[in-house]
């Protein structure tokens, strides 16, 4: 029930180095782009579920003798392999690879190979090269692409190497390259210019440097100090700097500081505090259940500056009688803080269980995976959870103090809009929709001017032959993808928010071509209009 027992190497960061080494990366097309084309989209494919053959297999056809040091690197970084010396030395010119060995990026090892052994040992070239050093990779090195609203980015990230490479579970010190988790939360970041940014728990480093391109300056802690030492190669690595690297737990390395942002995918996973259960850094918080999340949650407003706004994910627990957001939303009660919490996915305890299990290296149907299983569960039972949420919670601490205006809780399974990675802008749409509104009492309302967003469409479904449709629902393309059921009368107004008429004109015309009592169809659209500022349908002209 323990994890690998494998040796990390120290990573230290030269600026000589990593320059050199960002030389040599760049000089051999290591890129997202590049690396791809060695083995095509569907290698690709495979490689991202765990098969590394199927890109190995379609390389072949593929690497031409100008490719090779990238195919090297890519063998080495991307898929784990060791590779001779002196195909090392050819796509490392600029650094070496001895550099490398002792900033811990790699180390050599002696080949396997007996020249006695060989069957034709007349020719010294093959000899030579069968006999020589291998170069093995001690840690994952990989091309990352992305865009935000700054514009397209490309870095390389250095991590620790997977189960893929390993060949076993993980180490408890494992510090986790670029996955799911990652691209949600960097496309979660408000992308608003800010002085100060505070990553909680950075890891190698990825949700700090994506901060650092709104940000004149952020502060990046973890309680590993391997994950600092990572993080600040990566850094290095691509040329970022106004970061600054601190060792700590939670909020302890920035006790009295305030932030502009605060960003976190901290360790949430709950982990049974039993002996023997693996219990990872990059993951597992140390605390029962959700409590971490709980925590930081909870010390969110004393370092947020007046206007301030965080972005984290979490998991929360279902209590037995007890929903999950309703916990979460007693863990602001005790703030007045703005929080909207986006709950994605719920996984029953065994579910759970066994995603994580998985996650650290242990294959199911050994006696290893089940005993953890159990281990689980009987925690799970214990403290009467019937389920895990997971999502997203987003902040803001008011910028003249006083009770929140956004308290908004909600289960969003559906597919997102159209882009996904980039919700930051969304979440800053949310919030200001969420401060005008607070700003306009129902008579404000009725006298603004709104706007229907440019991704709003509208769906029509009639029963063969009808002219009338029996189902009219508005769509939203980007965001969170909403779907509103709209009857004859919300759709009118909807279709009628140009920016010219005032909310109170369009309900009156309405009121007037339907027949209907003003009052009564204002009573209707006015919360209807509400919760479509809100989501981002409306717009404030």
């Amino acid at each position: 029930m323990s994890a690998s027992t494998h040796v990390l190497p120290r990573i230290t960061a030269d600026p000589a180095v990593t320059d050199a080494l960002a030389a040599d990366l760049t000089a051999a097309g290591f890129t997202v782009e590049g690396v791809d084309a060695l083995w095509g989209a569907d290698a690709a494919a495979a490689l991202h579920r765990g098969n590394r053959m199927a890109a190995v297999r379609a390389a072949r056809g593929r690497v031409t003798e100008a490719l090779l040091p990238r195919y090297t690197l890519a063998g080495m970084f991307v898929l784990g392999f060791r590779m001779p010396l002196s195909d090392a030395e050819r796509a490392l010119p600029t650094v070496g690879v001895d550099a490398l060995v002792r900033a811990g990026i790699v180390r050599l090892e002696d080949a396997d190979v007996d020249p006695r052994a060989l069957v034709d040992q007349s020719d010294p070239e093959r000899i030579a090269h069968l006999t020589e050093p291998n170069v093995v990779p001690t840690v994952d090195l990989r091309p990352y692409a992305f865009v935000d609203d700054a514009g397209a980015g490309s870095w390389w990230i250095v991590s620790d190497l997977g189960e893929l490479a390993l060949g076993a579970a993980l180490d408890e010190e494992h510090v986790l390259g670029i996955g799911g988790a990652t691209t949600t939360l960097s496309g979660l970041q408000v992308p608003v210019p800010v002085h100060r940014v505070l990553d909680l728990g950075t890891g190698c480093g990825i949700q700090a440097m994506h901060a650092r391109r709104f940000a004149d300056e952020v502060v990046a802690t973890d309680i590993s100090r391997r994950a600092l030492d990572i993080a600040r190669f990566n850094a290095q690595l691509n040329g970022i700097d106004g970061i600054d690297f601190r060792f700590g737990s939670l909020f302890e390395p920035v006790a009295g500081e305030r932030f502009d942002r605060i960003v976190s995918n901290p360790p949430f996973v709950i982990t049974p505090r039993t002996e023997g259960v693996p219990s990872y850094e990059y993951r597992d918080g140390g605390m029962v259940g959700d409590a971490l999340v709980e925590t930081v949650l909870t010390g969110l407003e004393e370092h947020l500056e007046p206007g301030g706004t965080a972005q984290l994910l979490g998991n929360w627990e279902y209590h037995w009688g007890v929903d999950g957001l309703d916990r979460v939303r007693s863990w602001f009660e005790r703030t007045d803080l703005d929080a909207w919490v986006i709950e994605r996915e719920r996984q029953d305890p065994a579910a759970y269980a066994e995603t994580w299990i998985r996650d650290g290296g242990t294959k199911p149907g050994t006696a290893a995976f089940d005993q953890l299983v159990g281990a689980w569960l009987d925690d799970f039972q214990a403290r009467k959870v019937t389920g895990v949420g997971f999502g997203y919670v987003v902040v803001r601490k008011g910028r003249t103090g006083g009770p929140a205006h956004l308290r908004r809780f909600e289960r969003v399974p559906e597919t997102l809009g159209s882009n996904p990675a980039g919700l930051g802008a969304t979440v800053a749409r949310v919030l200001d929709a969420a401060e005008w509104l607070a700003a306009h009492d129902d008579e404000a309302l009725a006298a603004a001017h709104l706007r229907t967003a440019g991704d709003v469409t509208e769906e029509r479904y009639y029963w063969p032959g009808n002219d009338d449709p029996t189902v009219m629902t508005l769509v939203q393309g980007g965001g969170f993808g909403r779907r509103v059921d709209a009857d004859t009368a919300l759709a009118a107004f909807v279709g009628a928010c140009d920016g010219d008429l005032s909310v109170a004109a369009i309900i009156g015309a309405l009121a007037q071509i339907t027949g209907v009592d003003e009052q009564a169809l204002a009573a209707d659209l006015l919360p209807a209009a509400r919760d479509l500022v809100l989501d981002g349908l409306l717009t404030p002209a």
